[in-house]
Order: C-alpha cells, then structure tokens, then sequence
C-alpha cells in the first residue's frame, strides 16, 4: 500500500495541490456503492463545502445522524496530515445500516439508489432541524429565521422553515416542466415537478446529449392513454413532452443500465456505449428556462464494472484542480484523461467486460460566482 501511495504523490508531482488530500475509502465487503458515490460527492466542491461549513457550525451537536456522519468523514479528510492514504467509514457505514435496513446485509446495492436516499435524507435532517430551531427561537411572536432576521409570528410563518430551500435544494435541485397541448383546442397546460437527479434512457452508441433529447421528445396521449382537458371538459388526443424549466447547479445524471426484461424473468445490465463529454449544455429546456445557457463541467462518474446486476463493483472517477483520480474503494491512481472513454460502455454485445459509466456529475461554471 506504501508505494501506491507514493507513487500517486509521484505521479501528481510538483501539481500537488496545497490543502488537498485524496484518501481511498475502506471496503466493509460490499460498500463499493457507497464509497463511490462519497468519493464523487467530495469532489463535487458546492457539496463538500456545505457538508464542511456544517461540521463546524453544529460542532456541539450530540445528536448522530447521518449527516454528521458524513461531516466527520468529510473533516476527517480534509484535516489528514498526509496528503494521501485511506480511511474507514465505519460509523458512517454503521449509521447508514441503522437509518435503512435494506443497506444492512452483504448483498449487492444499487450506487443510484444510495445516492438518492442520501440527497433526500440529509435533506429531511436539515429541515427536521431547522423547524426544531424556529419552535426554540420563536418567542414573544417573533421568529428568527436561519440568515438571522425576523419574522412576525402570524398565521402563514409557521410553514417558512419547510419552504424556504436548504442548501441540499440549492446544490442539487432542478424543476422539470411537463407540457400537455390539447391537440383538440390547442390549449397548453403544464406541470412543474422538483428533481435531484435526472434518470435517462441508454440507447447503443449514443451521447449523454441524444439521451436528454430522448427524455424530452414528445409523446402522443391517444386511445386509453387520453388526456383530461379541463378546457374541453373531455378526455382528448394531446401532446406531451418534459423539459427542464430549473438547472441545477450540480446536474446528477443516471444513466438508466439497469432493466426488467420479461423474458428473463429478471433485470439485466445495458452496457451499451454512451459518451459523456467533458462539457455539457442541456438544449431540452423549455421557453421559460431560468437559466437555459448554464454550461456544465464534468466532475464525477460513479462507473458499474461487470455484465450483470447481482455481481459486479463500482469505483469512481473525479476531476480535481484540472486533472483526473480514480478511486476504487482505497486506492487512488491518476489517470489520463483520454482513459474517460474506456467507461463509455461496449460498442457490441460480443465484448463481455464492461466498466461502463453510471452516474454523472456535471458542475455548473458559474458556481463560484
């Protein structure tokens, strides 16, 4: 293991950067899934930050949860001496099988599944915690809201701690727009819904491009799938399409790979090859997109190495300070970043070893402004 390390230090070099430090994560038997996706969401800097300022500002919070789980694994990387090595996320791990049984057993889990019940968790704890913090400070019919100013205590207030955004919504969270055109009178109707992640179809030797241009082509609601025109007060023919009406500023895509097949009786892997370009700009916006022109950067991929789903391990790869790591479980390498494409997918059902990229992380530009 020492010369893995040093060789890494090597490798980097003179490009080393100050205050960095690039730890593998410890494999308790099956938490590849899990120590892929932290891996990628270390590197995802808005999200770290977050998970860091936390740390220090809850530091004599006894309670443990998830998130100050996280936030001590978090510091406990940030804070190494060394600039390299691995850690053990035992008490995040240990808390994590607590909070849900189904990650509680040595069986294979899902990378996209951990990711969502995470963003949603620490989501639930900041709020659950928030709300307790308004019931302790709202006195005298005065409330002091999290950015330190007042509110009256009157009727509507009571909701303002669940309403207002957390930093998890501000990170992670886009409105998708669901447009219905009556093809009877032509009337538009739309429907807004939040996402933390976007799910998207794979079709072989395609783009992350062509597969967001698939999630919003339109689909004809005919026959028994008619739609319920409240102008016509009658089900009618339409036309409907989803498009993306709020870009995160951390766009997490899932690469759908994984499918019921009914002939089989069973899921199966689609390791078909899908490229996933460096940069990105989503051109599946709708007319009255908040900020349509947000150019992305890639900075994670979570990839699923194996051809079927009850085996197979995840690792991860991550841009830092302008070059690419790979992380698998507790070890780390630089790798070029021409190596990105090996995690494309296959280009034929013939190949029978298949990395293939799973779960995307795309870093708007404008982050730090």
């Amino acid at each position: 293991m020492g010369t893995n390390i040093s060789q890494l230090e090597r490798d980097i070099g003179s490009d080393f950067p100050a205050n960095e430090h690039y730890f593998g994560l410890v494999n308790f038997g099956n938490t590849c899934y899990s120590n892929s996706v932290l891996q990628a969401l270390y590197f995802c800097k808005p999200f770290r930050d977050k998970v860091l300022e936390y740390k220090l500002k809850n530091k004599k919070i006894n309670k443990e949860t998830l998130l100050t789980c996280l936030a001590d694994l978090f510091y406990s990387i940030a804070t190494q001496k060394k600039k390299v090595g691995s850690i053990a996320p035992k008490k995040f791990i240990a808390r994590l099988r607590k909070e849900k049984e189904e990650f509680d057993n040595y069986m294979q889990q899902d990378a996209h599944e951990f990711l969502n019940f995470l963003i949603n968790h620490i989501n639930e704890i900041i709020l659950a915690e928030r709300n307790q913090g308004k019931v302790k400070a709202s006195t005298a019919g005065i409330t002091i809201t999290e950015n330190g100013s007042t509110l009256t205590n009157n009727n509507n207030s009571s909701n303002t701690a669940t309403t207002e955004p957390t930093w998890v919504h501000e990170i992670f969270q886009g409105v998708l727009t669901s447009e219905t055109r009556c093809l009877n009178c032509e009337t538009i109707s739309s429907k807004d819904e939040n996402f933390f992640d976007l799910q998207v179809d794979v079709d072989q030797n395609t783009s992350i491009t062509h597969c967001l241009r698939c999630f919003s082509n339109t689909e004809t609601l005919c026959s028994d799938n008619k739609f319920k025109c409240d102008n016509c007060c009658s089900y009618q023919e339409a036309q409907k399409r989803m498009r993306v009406k709020k870009l995160p500023m951390i766009l997490a895509l899932h690469l759908k790979r994984f499918k019921y097949m009914e002939q089989y009786n069973r899921h199966i892997k689609v390791s078909h090859r899908v490229v996933f370009p460096l940069e990105l700009r989503l051109f599946n916006t709708s007319d009255d997109a908040v900020n349509p022109d947000r150019m992305y950067d890639l900075t994670a991929v979570v990839i699923h190495c194996g051809s079927n789903t009850n085996r197979g391990h995840y690792i991860s790869i991550v841009k830092s300070h302008g070059f690419w790591l790979l992380f698998d479980d507790d070890m780390v390498d630089k790798i070029d970043a021409s190596a990105i494409e090996d995690f494309y997918g296959l280009t034929s059902d013939i190949q029978k070893s298949s990395e293939t990229g799973y779960l995307l992380f795309y870093q708007s530009r404008d982050t730090e402004k």
